[in-house]
């Protein structure tokens, strides 16, 4: 489909999570917007899927033929890495270098004790790892000729496995794929029935460790990911949905079914990056571009910094004990949510990073839970209304406040107000400590930036976070509980070509400018088989550099001038580090980077209103004492209506709490921005 056709097509968007199902059905012709969320089906993903799409088609009285676009955010391929259920696979490699991903890096975690930390098995046993007879020099050129022989053998041990998917990597592929390439042949004629992943597909990059753990991850997330895709697009064909269905990737931007299926590891950590251009969009709307988002759901925060509006990409990610080397949003995830669990040892309180779930979830929420959390927390402060969810979710006070009793204030003698301020100063500080880790030490001041806090527990933490930060500014999207689905619904279409250089060095426009052209064809083919249309073609050629002797690199705008480029990047380091060395810089990488413009949606502008009605008045403590606060209806409120804290603003998705000294203006946009009185 023509992306400038888009213009004149409902475009739905679907965000499934643990316990929700998201959805934002937008008319792109009005700019008229639906929300829905229904329970999520852990069984099968794909019946929330469809069900939630159908309830949302029902409130706009649109047909499922009227779909343009269906878009996407999985946690399927993450959720395989991080419980370690991915598909059994096989994995080729150069002979000699069988125990690569054994090896591994020296690299210890930061938290981890260096003296009981314990490296973690590599995701596919020694057992199932073979050499071919072959060797590349670092610069492509063929030392020893691919042995097919070898090659053969390998899939007939293979054919004898219980393997579903096989991963190839060898040696310098990056500089010269055509060994990659030609084993890939060899394998899909001896073995039809096994899907095949080679590195100079998904990471054609320099560290054969990272772009070999790359090859598996991705090889044993295939299997799953494609049969999951091609569920979810019967359930469309069923429904007499013919959109084409688009799934957002780790790198911010969508991309069509057929790419994530021969590269299903571009998913890993999508939801949170969608979350990230979500919020970026909503302070856009208000004239604010340094922003730093804070998605706060059940069990994990995910921060992210964007500087003049843009969104940075690092290939230095991780999904759980693996690097992922692929380039994903800058951010950082750590435990602590709603569900994060406080608990009392040694006469010292800590909160998180276990999390009491959905089920049992927090006391608070009846389901049975018995452990204090950060949600009960709140409850016993009074910073959550009686019931939730418009009404249907009620909860339990009087279970919050016994838990909180029994497992924190009786252990560490503090009244019970005192534990629950104790349980949220611990969970705010826990944030604040990575936001500080993505701005004061990259170079930036966060009191510069605006916060924007969403995800079902964020609006209830922003202004606990802002000061402790040191921001005066937060500002709550319209939906936040539902962001993630809108930040689908307005993600361009994105990928990424990339090709190490055979050796690092000074930038040279006769080795740079053929590489340039190689992965400029690639990205015209990608704009073709993705149907963006020329006028909505966008591509900028990177280069990641380095300092001679270090081991990372970082990105900056490559330009034919070898020193233009080396001055950005040396710009960019003082900036990140503080200091430059006295060192040849070297050009490591070059990366072209393509973007699929999405054509915005008329501005939906909120109907002006001054007025700010109290639903009720809410017992909160504040100070040691407990105060009658507003309880307000968001949805009541109009553009230009102001009010100060402390105040309680209720929504179906989310619940803000302000706290006193700061003052409520809602923006025309629907966002309503927090200002430090």
């Amino acid at each position: 489909m023509n992306s400038s056709d888009l213009a004149t097509d409902y475009t739905v968007a679907v965000d499934i999570g643990g316990t929700f199902t998201d959805i934002s059905l937008l008319n792109r012709v009005t700019g008229q917007r639906w929300r829905a969320k229904t329970p999520s089906v852990p069984s099968d993903p794909s019946e929330a899927f469809l069900r939630g799409i159908t309830i949302a088609l029902e409130q706009a009285g649109a047909p499922a033929a009227a779909l343009g676009r269906v878009l996407h955010g999985t946690t399927v391929a993450t959720n395989m890495i991080l419980e370690g259920k991915g598909a059994p696979i096989a994995f080729l490699t150069t002979e000699g270098f069988r125990h690569v991903l054994a090896i591994g890096r020296q690299d210890i975690p930061r938290k981890a004790n260096l003296y009981t930390w314990v490296k973690p098995k590599p995701p596919v046993p020694a057992s199932r790892i073979f050499e071919v007879r072959e060797r590349l020099a670092p610069g492509g050129d063929v030392l020893v000729a691919l042995d097919e022989e070898t090659v053969v053998a390998a899939a007939r041990a293979i054919a004898k496995l219980p393997v579903q998917a096989v991963g190839v990597s060898l040696l310098h592929a990056f500089a010269n794929p055509a060994h990659e390439r030609r084993v890939a042949e060899i394998l899909r004629e001896h073995l039809p029935d096994l899907y095949i992943t080679i590195s100079s597909d998904v990471l054609p990059v320099v560290r054969e460790y990272e772009r070999g753990l790359t090859t598996v991850l991705n090889a044993s997330v295939m299997p799953g990911v494609t049969t999951y895709i091609a569920r979810l697009e019967d359930r469309l064909t069923s429904a007499n949905a013919p959109a084409p269905l688009m799934l957002m990737q780790s790198n911010g931007g969508i991309a069509g079914a057929a790419k994530i299926r021969t590269a299903p590891a571009l998913t890993a950590l999508s939801g949170p990056a969608a979350g990230v251009v979500g919020a970026r969009m909503m302070a856009e709307a208000c004239g604010i571009r340094d922003i730093i988002t804070c998605d706060i759901g059940g069990t994990s925060a995910d921060i992210c910094l964007i500087k003049d509006g843009h969104i940075g990409l690092t290939q230095s990610g991780a999904v759980g004990d693996w690097p992922l080397a692929l380039p994903i949003v800058d951010m950082i995830t750590i435990g602590a949510g709603g569900g994060s669990i406080a608990k009392v040892d040694g006469g010292r309180l800590s909160v998180g990073p276990q999390s009491a779930g959905a089920r049992p979830g927090p006391a608070g929420y009846g389901h049975g839970g018995t452990l204090p959390t950060v949600t009960d927390a709140h409850i016993v402060l009074g910073h959550l209304p009686a019931s939730l969810l418009g009404g249907t979710m009620h909860l339990d006070r009087e279970a919050a406040q016994r838990v909180i009793r029994d497992s924190v204030a009786t252990p560490l003698g503090l009244s019970m107000e005192q534990a629950a301020r104790g349980i949220l100063t611990i969970a705010d500080n826990n944030m604040v400590g990575a936001m500080r880790v993505i701005s004061v030490e990259r170079g930036h001041d966060p009191r510069s930036f605006a916060l924007v806090p969403f995800g079902g527990a964020g609006p209830l933490h922003g202004c606990s976070l802002a000061e402790t930060l040191g921001t005066d500014t937060v500002v709550i999207p319209p939906s936040p509980g539902v962001l993630c689905a809108d930040g689908l619904m307005v993600a361009d279409l994105k990928s990424e070509f990339s090709r190490a250089l055979g050796r690092p060095g000074a930038v040279d426009p006769a080795e740079c400018d053929p590489i340039i052209a190689e992965l400029s064809a690639q990205a015209d083919a990608w704009f073709a088989t993705e149907n963006v249309a020329p006028d909505l073609r966008n591509a900028r050629t990177v280069a990641l550099m380095r300092f001679k002797g270090q081991g990372g690199e970082i990105a900056v705008p490559y330009t034919s001038d070898g020193k233009v480029t080396e001055a950005a990047f040396i710009a960019a380091h003082t900036e990140m580090y503080g200091f430059a060395l006295q060192a040849p810089v070297e050009l490591v990488t070059l990366r072209v980077e393509c973007t699929g413009t999405t054509i915005q949606p008329p501005e939906s502008l909120l109907p002006a209103g001054t007025e700010v009605p109290v639903d009720q008045l809410s017992p909160v403590w504040i100070d040691g004492a407990e105060v009658q606060v507003p309880v307000i209806s968001r949805t009541r409120l109009g553009a230009g209506a102001v009010f100060d804290g402390p105040a309680i603003l209720t929504q179906l998705d989310t619940t803000t709490y302000v706290k006193p000294g700061w003052r409520g203006t809602v923006d025309a946009s629907g966002a309503l921005i927090l200002r430090k009185a």
